[in-house]
């Protein structure tokens, strides 16, 4: 049989069906996703010493012959141990291996080997080296005598086999599409694929490892770049209303409200505002802390919009998310002669009067409606538009290839509405430019005046008696609480478990006397929903739920957020947790409960405690924990990043120059065929949703 990138594992005949499951679970089918597998750290065996200049305490690599081993049991454990002596021209060194009896046989007299192991004294008398590596002795070993690579590994697949497995299959470097083109190539002096890939595994020095991370890092970023820029060369393509900026009508609502606008809020609605007067489709992301004010930016966008007749139209991720902005959004808008529709799907309203759907279509179908709030249900296919001039998307920012392609759709008249996404994600400027290079960005850096700060504290065990006191006084006091517990090993029964044995010893051993709900991601969406509509009625005191339920709901008397094993948290979304307490003129505060002792978890923790600003708190996440753990990547809706880094600021402004040069003088990739077939596969592989 002749192999080809695409061959599956699980035909090569050395590959047994235990390590073609553990295979699948890593991912890795083809001998192509063998080659893109990196590794993640490597141990540098190449410098080989004579047995004479071995020091115990340290490691070595040794070149030598076995002289003799034999096989005996340990009397008290009844462990096999294997021990013999090896030799070189400089003198001779004990060599001891455990449970592997097979090894007696396994080694040739006069054949020379590589050795790398441990060097300790025998029973404090004599040297000797544990458990080393070994190979027979040849110019290019994969396991000593080189820097080799230590691969991320699982049941059945050590770091040795992989590279036992990579290193006959590396001659298929050669055959992968190089996508990247060759002026990009030369200009930025990075090496030819097929030679990153082989030297990302098996390097001849750390200047070859450098150049390869550097080439294939270029590429992943390159690729992300390319995907957003075409996708935002595409949406631009598209026509759209030309909203014209009313500045009296816009001074005067401003002039109405019963704050301040920030400066930042300035700023950004005035970004907005100059969008919406161009012929092409706006596409921006405004973002901001919880709390920053984006809902009246977004507010005075939608007000200019209908003033000149025209329709807009409110998403949010939940049905509670969409009540709420509903609510908020009627009382900033009552002054002015808007109709406005809650459009979910159990809520159906129209100035806060019950409607049926069928009569709330047609109304919408008409122009009669001016805005509208509510789910995905206001992309359906049933749901037509007059003439839909702006949207605004909460929480979304993703907002997919296929529903931007409906609301192309969406007008009868094929104009494309502008498009508002908006975030209390707080994204490090790396990232921004990284994964949301088909955006606009708006910044809200600012709180607006008056913002009590929340209390953050760090709960010591022998201090949660005190803390727990405090909480049953603020919540009998008409306070409500959060109760965070870490998601620790993904969703599944070990989250659950971890969630109901908090609400458990809350309600049966601490808060003996208040009403406490349980949430999780294994709930119905309308089980949620009503536990959240409850929250928001007063009739529950407490929430026990994971961080990965909606909890972004504005609740006035929401005064405490309680978070267990705090160091299991991103210092972004510790910030995100406390963000969602004390909104209104009721002091918030913010309980880290941890049992570690960890020096650098208590110097994350710290952080959080002496900063407010989101954004920093967020710089530091992404070098401390990456962009996968970050955000967790399905939020981007863009594959893990392998080998690139979003704190490589330099490398990512190179990325971008060269993405925006190419599609300058090539948006459609006429002449880069091979890229715009890797762009194809990327773009299903993404598939966002």
């Amino acid at each position: 049989m002749s192999f080809t990138l695409d061959t599956p594992l699980a035909l090569i005949k050395k590959i047994d069906k235990a390590r073609q499951k553990a295979l699948k679970k890593l991912n890795l089918k083809t001998i192509q996703d063998l080659l893109f597998y990196f590794p993640t750290r490597y141990e540098d065996l190449s410098k080989i010493i004579k047995i004479s200049q071995i020091k115990p305490g340290g490691e070595a690599t040794i070149l030598g012959q076995i002289l003799f081993l034999e096989n005996r049991r340990s009397p008290r454990q009844h462990i096999q141990i294997t021990e013999g002596l090896i030799a070189d021209s400089s003198g001779n060194v004990k060599v001891v291996w455990f449970n592997q009896p097979y090894l007696k046989n396994y080694f040739k007299k006069k054949t020379n080997y590589l050795f790398h192991g441990k060097i300790e004294y025998s029973q404090g008398l004599t040297l000797q080296i544990t458990s080393p590596s070994y190979e027979i002795y040849k110019k290019n070993g994969i396991h000593t005598g080189r820097i080799i690579p230590i691969y991320p590994e699982t049941k059945n697949i050590t770091s040795r086999w992989l590279r036992y497995f990579i290193w006959p299959n590396l001659r298929f470097v050669y055959k992968v599409k190089d996508f990247l083109p060759a002026e990009i190539q030369k200009r930025q002096n990075l090496i030819p694929q097929y030679r990153a890939l082989w030297q990302i595994h098996f390097p001849d020095n750390f200047y070859n490892l450098k150049k390869a991370r550097e080439r294939l890092a270029f590429d992943e970023l390159f690729l992300i770049q390319v995907f957003a820029q075409s996708q935002k060369i595409a949406w631009q393509k598209n026509k759209a209303f030309k909203i014209k900026f009313d500045k009296e009508l816009i001074k005067k609502f401003v002039q109405s409200l019963p704050f301040t606008l920030t400066n930042s809020q300035r700023i950004a609605a005035w970004e907005i505002l100059q969008d919406l007067e161009k012929e092409r489709p706006m596409n921006r992301l405004l973002e901001g802390d919880v709390g920053s004010g984006k809902t009246v930016v977004a507010a005075i966008a939608a007000l200019q919009t209908i003033s000149l007749g025209y329709q807009a139209a409110f998403m949010a991720p939940t049905e509670i998310l969409a009540f709420q902005h509903y609510k908020t959004i009627t009382e900033m808008l009552k002054n002015q002669k808007i109709k406005i529709a809650l459009l979910t799907h159990s809520a159906i309203k129209i100035d806060h009067k019950n409607i049926k759907k069928t009569e709330l279509i047609k109304k919408i179908k008409k122009g009669k409606i001016d805005l509208i709030i509510g789910t995905h249900s206001l992309i359906e296919e049933k749901v037509k538009f007059k003439n839909l001039a702006f949207v605004i998307v909460d929480e979304q920012h993703r907002f997919g290839v296929e529903q931007r392609a409906s609301l192309v759709k969406i007008n009868r008249n094929k104009k494309v509405p502008h498009l508002l996404s908006m975030t209390a994600t707080p994204i490090p400027r790396t990232l921004a430019l990284t994964f949301y290079g088909d955006l606009d960005l708006s910044v809200l850096t600012e709180m607006p005046k008056g913002r009590k700060k929340i209390i953050t504290k760090i709960v010591e065990p022998q201090d949660r008696e005190k803390a727990y006191h405090f909480i049953w006084q603020e919540v009998r006091a008409g306070r409500q609480v959060f109760v965070v517990c870490p998601r620790i090993l993904g969703e599944g029964k070990l989250e659950i478990k971890t969630v109901e044995a908090e609400y458990k010893k809350l309600k049966n051993e601490i808060f003996l006397d208040l009403k406490i709900a349980i949430m999780h991601g294994k709930l119905k969406k309308e089980e949620k929903e009503k536990i959240m509509e409850n929250f928001m009625a007063k009739k529950i005191d407490l929430i026990v739920s994971t961080s990965v339920v909606e909890v972004g709901v504005d609740i006035p008397q929401a005064t405490i957020m309680m978070i267990e094993s705090a160091e299991r948290f991103g210092l972004a979304q510790l910030h995100q947790l406390r963000g969602r307490v004390g909104r209104r003129k009721e002091q918030g505060y913010c309980f880290l409960f941890t049992d570690s002792a960890s020096e650098k978890t208590r110097q994350r923790l710290d952080a959080l405690l002496h900063s407010e600003n989101g954004f920093t708190l967020a710089e530091k996440d992404l070098e401390l924990r990456g962009p996968g753990e970050f955000y967790g990547t399905k939020q981007w809706g863009l594959p893990d990043l392998k080998i690139a880094s979003l704190t490589d600021y330099a490398l990512i402004k190179k990325v971008k120059s060269e993405t925006e040069k190419l599609l300058q003088t090539d948006p459609e990739l006429k002449k880069f065929p091979q890229l715009r077939e890797k762009l194809g596969k990327f773009e299903k592989l993404v598939h966002l949703e």
